[in-house]
């Protein structure tokens, strides 16, 4: 099966013109044998766009990884960088029969008995999971975050093909030995696999939420552990505006200067005082509620 995903990863690679970003001389040798099909093809599409296009079509661990990857602008161009950023919470939903199934095996009752209500449109989808606004019987709003179907067997499929690519990448690329690309996708590797139990991802939230339960800095939300399992993590609902969205930040009157020295001191506390971090603190985790405290999610 593995041989059959790297077939098709080929594919792939020769559909968007990966190559352009590798220099080698096996690359310039395969460039000149498909000269003729990329004479067909279409060049319109940038080179950010195509690979963004490519990630999206290998999967959930190519779309996590070119996430992680949209975080180190120190490393890649900035167009790059930019149309990766949007791996971050565009990625295509699946669909709510599917939610509903895992929902109800993972409970063993029904949505409606579980939940007051329950939207069926997700609020958020990303690599790994998608995240549904509901309300709990008490009517308490919460936000509930469910894996993508089958993800541990494509996590494990996908790691794998990530590994030869990387050991490929390591010796005919001129920059394989210096970026050290099998060592980022192992790291990569241990960080995913904790990724996709989600009740490890509520012990680490309600973690951080103890290390600032004082709610001056960070604002955590509370984690419902009766509603918790390794598919499903119920969380409390927090409304805001992303870190990204500064036209709405300042038409808000968010003291700008005010919320970068709170980062900053969150970040450093989180750091050196705890030992503890959010680890993944991308635009797309973090949002600014209405009296301009730093809201994590994710």
């Amino acid at each position: 099966m593995n041989v059959l995903r790297f077939i098709f990863l080929f594919y792939i690679a020769i559909k968007f013109r990966l190559d352009e970003f590798i220099d080698s001389k096996p690359i310039k040798i395969l460039q000149f044998i498909l000269f003729p099909f990329r004479v067909l093809s279409n060049n319109e599409v940038g080179r950010s766009v195509r690979l963004r296009m490519a990630l999206e079509a290998l999967g959930p661990i190519f779309i996590k990884f070119g996430q992680m990857l949209s975080t180190r602008r120190d490393l890649l161009p900035i167009d790059i960088a930019n149309e990766l950023a949007k791996l971050q919470d565009q990625v295509p939903p699946f669909d709510y029969n599917e939610v509903k199934s895992i929902t109800e095996n993972s409970y063993k009752t029904t949505i409606k008995e579980k939940f007051l209500e329950f939207n069926e449109v997700p609020v958020a989808s990303a690599s790994v999971a998608q995240v549904h606004f509901a309300r709990l019987h008490s009517g308490k709003e919460v936000a509930v975050k469910i894996l993508r179907p089958n993800i541990h067997i494509e996590v494990k499929k996908n790691l794998q093909l990530l590994k030869w690519v990387a050991t490929i990448l390591q010796y005919i690329w001129a920059d394989g030995r210096r970026l050290r690309p099998i060592e980022i996708v192992n790291e990569f590797s241990r960080h995913t696999d904790s990724e996709i139990n989600l009740l490890l991802e509520a012990a680490h939230c309600s973690h951080l939420g103890e290390n600032f339960k004082d709610k001056k800095l960070l604002l955590v939300p509370e984690v419902y552990w009766d509603y918790c399992n390794e598919k499903i993590m119920v969380m409390e609902r927090m409304n805001g505006i992303p870190v990204s969205d500064i036209t709405t930040l300042k038409k808000n009157k968010v003291d700008m200067p005010t919320l970068a020295k709170n980062g900053v001191q969150i970040f450093f506390t989180q750091v050196f005082r705890d030992g503890f971090f959010h680890a993944d603190m991308h635009q797309g985790n973090i949002f600014i509620d209405n009296n301009g405290q730093i809201v994590p999610i994710d």
